[in-house]
């Protein structure tokens, strides 16, 4: 089957002046990746007013992006906003898939020192901070450099893709001849068919329950699982209480931490460092293994990682047998137990 090779236009808006090489990562990533960049500097107006090209080009873009800096940028007279958050109003209210870089004060601070005090908002700080809180209710993420940049655009095109149906644009040598299209359509139909009555037999033949879908899991399934979690370290940081980074197993984290694992963990803006342990380390790992999942929470702009049935079935397993108590009973030296002991009251506080 020949496939139509779809390039998606994303806007770049941000300020100028203080912002080109964070733009040109920006616009660098989005060539990279095989997309269309489109913004203001890319194109002079016409005999429109600025902003009417300004939602026009919004308007033909699949995606519009946002590099948010310390300047709010040049303010249209008629209704005292600037064009920067002009643009990002009038994306949100076309329903545009929209993603925000925002500076740090870290990087604001080495802008200072190179480049001095004009890439600090003077005339209208109040103006500024309105809308960085704006923008940080939704998708957003912060950067200290360009590479941060370029690896938002990478992460988010990449979910985007996945999650939208975009238009995009296509070049003229992929798109199909109506009529083939069509005898293509029918006969992915007639093979669509055969595997819809292929699987309705294959489920009539199958006596045993789905293990799976009832969350009951044979004992060799179990150990293999729970042998696969206890060998997976993680290092890090996130116990404040802890002078250094240790290591903790896989398993250990999930166990001391079953109770934020069972309700979800989310990756709010504002997200802690345990739980962004949990949502950006521990949860992918569980994932792989069809132990957790992502799960879609309507009107917000923040996702839920939960456990599944299977990862429940895990923890309902361990607790039945109280494989941790006796794994901890047996161990000889007591210091190999105080640090998970500590790590469990952080994790449970």
């Amino acid at each position: 089957m020949s496939l139509i090779k779809k390039k998606l236009q994303i806007f770049v808006s941000s300020t100028y002046l203080d912002l080109k090489e964070e733009r040109q990562s920006a616009v660098s990533a989005i060539l990279k990746a095989g997309h269309i960049p489109a913004g203001m500097e890319l194109f002079s107006a016409g005999s429109d007013s600025q902003l009417d090209t300004i939602r026009r080009w919004i308007d033909e873009s699949d995606i519009y992006m946002l590099i948010l800096g310390a300047r709010y940028g040049s303010v249209d007279a008629t209704t005292s906003l600037s064009y920067t958050e002009l643009e990002y109003d009038y994306a949100i209210s076309k329903d545009k898939p929209v993603f925000a870089v925002v500076i740090t004060d870290e990087a604001i601070d080495k802008k200072v020192q190179s480049e001095g005090r004009q890439v600090i908002e003077s005339e209208y700080p109040t103006e500024l901070k309105s809308f960085r809180k704006k923008v940080l209710s939704k998708i957003s993420s912060f950067f200290n450099d360009s590479k941060d940049i370029k690896l938002s655009v990478h992460e988010t095109l990449s979910d985007f893709i996945n999650r939208y149906e975009f238009v995009g644009w296509v070049s003229g040598a992929d798109v199909l001849e109506s009529r083939a299209l069509i005898e293509e359509v029918n006969q992915l139909r007639k093979i669509n068919i055969a595997l819809e009555k292929e699987n309705t037999d294959l489920k009539k033949s199958i006596e045993k329950p789905n293990i799976r879908q009832s969350g009951k899991l044979d004992d060799d399934e179990v150990k293999q699982i729970i042998s696969l979690l206890q060998d997976i370290e993680i290092k890090t940081d996130a116990f404040d209480n802890e002078k250094e980074p240790i290591k903790i197993s896989l398993l250990k984290l999930v166990l001391v931490s079953r109770d934020r694992l069972i309700t979800g963990v989310t990756n709010k803006y504002d997200i802690g460092k345990i739980d962004s342990l949990l949502y950006f380390n521990v949860c992918p790992k569980l994932e792989v293994h069809g132990l957790a999942s992502i799960e879609k929470v309507p009107n917000v702009a923040w996702q839920r990682y939960r456990l599944t049935t299977k990862g429940l079935a895990i923890l309902a397993y361990i607790d039945k047998n109280k494989l941790f108590e006796k794994k901890a009973a047996t161990q000889n030296n007591a210091q190999a137990v105080k640090p998970l002991t500590r790590v469990k009251k952080i994790v449970t506080e």
